[in-house]
């Protein structure tokens, strides 16, 4: 596993990171969430060993970044911010400079190389210079680098920023085939990632740790979690969907009601810890009420990252 113990980092005056604790178990895949100049890329770089913490220490699969180092490196692959590489070079190339500096020659070199790039769909852009490709391609560039010597630990620092939406669902269709038993570690700001690709989240605002759990639980804080959306037919008169919204806010577990699209479609916020849909169906079929659709809504990720990260700003 990792193991990240009191993990800090200064900068001068500037607390970049500041004592934080965690640990990731093989077959996670954790997102390292927060808002810009959070301390995310800082941590990323300790653990991957590029950079010293000021406080604190980084344990990858028993071994000691800091003294252990280049054990712990060989046991890691690292995707920086960006996809950094050496544009002058072909992608073949480049792989084959890689696989050298992780110490393999001749026919284990060449079979690396080659299943880095079938992995990643690389084939048929091997001969072109990296600075010709898209920023997709370039994202598959750096995350075959990181995967060329198998390692036990994945680390991807915003593999998908700046990317598409057609290169987004590539890239994390990639990563989700390569967790497997690995430990992966994405560091991003975009919270679509979450539900895209992690089965756990640790949000850091500050430097500090502010939440640590799954996607599902992160969601359940959100004042939104388990509230009902009516969508009424388009012949729902004013005068009915008013009465509508009286009716649905006097039910039990019901916090309030809220209206939109002139009355159309009706939110039905829950009081926290009650599930008010039994009493909402039960409702909907008594009155009679004409509907185009009902559904849960599981909670707004984006409402809770606000919250939990503007109470350390």
């Amino acid at each position: 596993m990792i193991e990240v113990t009191q993990l800090g980092k200064s900068f001068g005056a500037l607390a970049a990171v500041r004592g934080i604790d965690f640990s990731v178990r093989p077959g996670e895949v954790l997102g390292f969430l927060g808002p810009n100049g959070a301390g995310k890329s800082t941590t990323m770089k300790m653990i991957a060993g590029y950079l010293a913490p000021t406080t604190g220490s980084v344990r990858v699969c028993g071994c000691d970044v800091q003294e252990d180092t280049l054990a712990a490196r060989r046991l890691i692959g690292y995707l920086p911010e960006g996809a950094p590489a050496y544009d002058d070079m072909t992608v073949i190339e480049f792989l084959r400079f890689i696989a050298e500096v992780r110490g393999f020659a001749g026919a284990p070199r060449e079979e690396r190389v080659g299943r880095a790039l079938e992995q990643m769909d690389l084939v048929a852009v091997c001969h072109q210079r990296i600075e010709t490709l898209s920023k997709g391609f370039k994202r598959r560039v750096g995350l075959a680098q990181a995967i060329l010597h198998d390692p036990q630990v994945l680390i991807l620092d915003e593999p998908t920023d700046g990317l598409d939406p057609n290169q987004k669902h590539q890239v994390r269709e990639l990563i989700r085939g390569l967790s497997g038993e690995k430990i992966v570690i994405i560091s991003t700001h975009i919270l679509e990632e979450v539900h895209a690709v992690c089965n756990r989240a640790i949000v850091i605002a500050a430097g500090r740790i502010v939440a640590d759990g799954t996607p599902a639980s992160l969601e359940a804080r959100s004042r939104y979690h388990r509230s009902v959306h009516i969508h009424f037919g388009a012949d729902m008169r004013v005068v009915d969907a008013f009465e509508a919204r009286e009716a649905l806010g006097a039910l039990p577990g019901v916090a309030e009601v809220e209206s939109h699209a002139n009355g159309r479609r009706l939110v039905v916020v829950a009081v926290p810890g009650s599930n008010p849909l039994p009493s909402v169906a039960h409702l909907v079929h008594d009155r009679g009420w004409e509907i185009d659709e009902l559904h849960v809504e599981r909670g707004r990720l984006d409402e809770v990252f606000r919250d939990i990260t503007r109470e350390v700003a």
